[in-house]
């Protein structure tokens, strides 16, 4: 079945992606959840560029969010608006509807259950039917309307961030009648965000996974693997962890923290027995990676932060007035690839 929905996918996708909202990042082509978390930063950090100013962020949570598609309102009030043919509607529908189900536990089998509700979990189409079926969900119009979805209060957090001198306590916020609770850090898509904006939990947490992971690395060491195949392991399994979203924090991370992921990279060195790419170094190409990829977008709302200058060879500076606005991600993007350009 899913190799009939990937199809049916690549084709929904040729409709709906250049209507979607242009803040929706996941399940989108040449966008990541990078690009999500780095518009929140830049958006909070330019905000808080203005004197007298603090960010309360809210992240939301809501509860079994697949679960909540109705396959008629999915026709009726989405996909129709989206220009989705009406046979490929009348095909979701029909896919989403009369699903049988039962649960098994050892030998034991329950009876089945006729669902219409929600989409298969492990489904192709999944992703993409809930951003459709949500894609009303917007702040900018009185029409927003959440459907179905239940907000999560209880896993649902506040972090503010305030850097005044004379920080007045913010009032609280009550959501289905109990209180948001407050955090210092919170991971948001896969990265720790704290409350002063540094980096310092979010690199121990990835240098502490890294170094998990080292242990494999000296096994296969002992057992003699080839060089190369050794090469790959770490490229695969240890480097990726290292950069796991380097593209949001290293920029901003302090010589510190850096200097405690290269001592990961140099050990990794001496156990293989060669050169390793360092973290600067994979940090420039995919920071240079991924801002190439929002020029080649115009709808992504981070595009218009790489502006080119009337001489047409130069970007224009992004526009900070702290050092942490300075060092996060479109500003130092675009100082790179001033720089790039500047060597060419």
């Amino acid at each position: 079945m899913k190799s009939f929905e990937r199809p049916v996918l690549s084709h929904l996708k040729s409709i709906t992606d250049p209507l979607l909202d242009p803040m929706q990042f996941a399940y989108r082509a040449n966008r990541s959840v990078d690009d999500a978390v780095n518009m929140a930063l830049h958006f909070i950090l330019q905000h808080l560029d203005s004197a007298g100013t603090y960010a309360r962020i809210l992240f939301v949570d809501y509860s079994s969010a697949f679960n909540t598609i109705i396959p008629t309102l999915l026709l009726q009030d989405k996909l129709s608006q989206l220009h989705v043919p009406d046979s490929t509607g009348r095909w979701i529908t029909d896919f989403l509807s009369d699903r049988k189900q039962h649960v098994k536990l050892g030998k034991h089998v329950s009876n089945s259950l006729t669902i219409s509700t929600g989409s298969p979990q492990g489904c192709v189409l999944s992703p993409l039917l809930f951003s459709l079926y949500t894609n009303c969900c917007t702040s900018s119009h009185q029409s927003v309307k959440l459907d179905n979805l239940e907000l999560n209060a209880l896993k649902t957090v506040e972090m503010v961030v305030d850097f005044r001198r004379n920080a007045a306590p913010s009032s609280p916020i009550t959501l289905c009648d109990s209180p948001v609770s407050t955090a210092e850090s919170f991971r948001f898509l896969g990265t720790v965000i704290s409350q002063d904006l540094k980096w310092q939990q979010n690199v121990s947490c990835i240098t502490k996974k890294a170094q998990q992971r080292m242990y494999f690395l000296r096994q296969l060491k002992k057992f003699n693997l080839p060089k190369a195949m050794m090469v790959h392991f770490y490229t695969s399994i240890i480097e990726s962890i290292l950069t796991s979203s380097i593209t949001i924090w290293y920029a901003a991370a302090t010589i510190k923290d850096r200097s405690r992921l290269q001592r990961i990279i140099r050990y990794a060195e001496k156990v293989i027995g060669c050169n390793l790419p360092s973290l600067q170094d994979l940090h420039a190409s995919r920071t240079l990676r991924r801002a190439r990829k929002i020029m080649l977008d115009p709808s992504h709302p981070g595009h218009i932060l790489f502006k080119t200058l009337l001489s047409g060879k130069r970007l224009g500076s992004v526009k900070t007035k702290t050092s942490r606005h300075k060092n996060s991600f479109f500003p130092h993007a675009t100082g790179l690839i001033n720089l790039f350009k500047k060597k060419k």
